[in-house]
């Protein structure tokens, strides 16, 4: 790409290698452009370079949002999960059900307030025009890192006009969410009374930076605003691109959907409650469904470019320190050796022979692999599950009468796979 070397692993075993066997030698972070303009040039997790400071930081991140409720168990974050899932169906029930639209703005607002709740320790109305404005710019965001690949590869292009219109417009996006985040954060700084207590991720994060004894190097104040930024434009639009995905997949497959409305009656019975993960382990074609719609599509195909660490010596090529690594999980996803026919969508690719889940199946991989896996998998996982099993319970989804069948092609390929925009007839149940 440009001047720059580019190695991309292909298929579950080059990837596993590489990333779990040889985690040391190519868990870095590469030098793009792009990348490091968008974490503040490495003050954040996702892109920061492998070294003491990023171990600090992701070390505390994943302890905080484990304090937060990122786990299973009593105390977790399901609740607010749970209640986000009531709320969305609620909205969706305000609407007349025969009208097709489009529900990804119900989606991602829905999304954003499970990390709003851990981040800033509030939600916030489906009619919050501030709020509701945030989330577009923050999926508008995310999109627009694709249009930005010229500038990634050639830097010096976004001084030349014209050119640099793409890239002009990710700053002013990305000055807008820096903004509201810094907003919050000073709002908690002032407001901070009860450390022993932390209301929320931008607490414990501020508690822990007076507390320590010496500044971690790379861990400082200026870090703050950068982590909790990963938290917003790795957990929002992802998650919410994945449920755009399942709903196309449930009106495109009806008898699939039909199937899960099935054992959601059969495992709840007529109880108006939304699904809950202790609901899970009775519940496994439901998310054998979740999985399948993980695998078909994967949301983030290419994962985030690793680096080599080191001068390094990989399936009998030299790897010079540097050098950009993209994992292909793609790849992974749709092999004929591990996926039969892998375009067709069956929820019993994950179902072992006794009925139940086969929970982690080789080749599936979808949040990635090894040292840098995605910090909120676990998150996300919950969230997949609560509010698509929701969803369904409480509604029947369709197109509308007459209307073609929509492609499963992306609508465009970027940092995230897009699926189509589809209006759908939403019917209660």
């Amino acid at each position: 790409m440009g001047a720059q070397d580019v190695v991309v692993l292909n298929g579950f075993a080059a990837i596993k290698e590489a990333f779990v066997d040889h985690k040391d030698a190519f868990s870095d972070r590469p030098n793009v452009f792009t990348m490091d303009f968008l974490s503040g040039y490495g003050k954040d997790i996702i892109f920061s370079k492998l070294n003491q400071g990023y171990k600090e930081k992701r070390k505390f991140a994943y302890s905080a949002l484990r304090t937060l409720g990122m786990r299973m168990g009593p105390g977790s974050i399901e609740e607010h999960v749970r209640d986000e899932a009531r709320q969305l169906c609620l909205k969706l029930s305000e609407e007349d059900g025969s009208s097709p639209r489009d529900v990804t703005e119900n989606l991602s607002v829905s999304v954003a307030n499970v990390i709003c709740s851990m981040v800033f320790g509030k939600r916030y109305d489906y009619d919050d025009v501030r709020f509701v404005e945030l989330m577009h710019v923050v999926m508008t965001l995310v999109a627009n890192i694709s249009a930005n690949q010229p500038v990634a590869v050639f830097p010096f292009l976004r001084f030349v006009p014209g050119v640099n219109s793409s890239y002009k417009i990710l700053d002013e996006l990305n000055k807008r969410v820096i903004a509201v985040l810094q907003e919050e954060i000073e709002r908690h700084r002032e407001t901070l009374s009860d450390r022993e207590n932390p209301r929320d991720f931008i607490d414990l994060i501020l508690t822990e930076l007076q507390t320590q004894e010496k500044t971690v190097d790379g861990f400082t104040e200026e870090n703050v605003v950068w982590i909790v930024q990963d938290l917003f434009l790795a957990g929002i639009e992802t998650t919410t691109t994945t449920l755009r995905w399942a709903l196309l997949h449930m009106v495109l497959h009806p008898e699939e959907q039909k199937k899960v409305q099935a054992e959601l009656d059969s495992v709840l019975g007529p109880d108006p409650a939304v699904p809950s993960l202790a609901h899970r382990s009775r519940l496994p074609y439901t998310e054998a469904t979740v999985m399948e719609i993980q695998r078909i599509r994967p949301t983030v195909p290419l994962t985030v470019p690793h680096a080599a660490v080191q001068d390094t010596a990989f399936r009998g090529y030299h790897i010079p320190a540097g050098t950009q690594i993209i994992a292909n999980l793609w790849s992974t996803l749709t092999d004929p050796d591990f996926w039969p026919d892998p375009e067709r969508f069956d929820p019993r690719r994950f179902l072992g022979p006794d009925g139940k889940v086969v929970s982690r199946p080789e080749s599936f991989m979808p949040f990635s692999t090894g040292r840098r896996v995605c910090l909120g998998e676990q998150l996300a996982k919950m969230e997949l599950f609560v509010i698509f099993s929701s969803l369904l319970k409480h509604f029947t989804f369709k197109l509308p009468e007459g209307a073609a069948a929509p492609s499963t092609d992306s609508s465009g390929v970027g940092v995230t796979l897009q699926p189509p925009t589809v209006k759908l007839c939403i019917t209660p149940r």
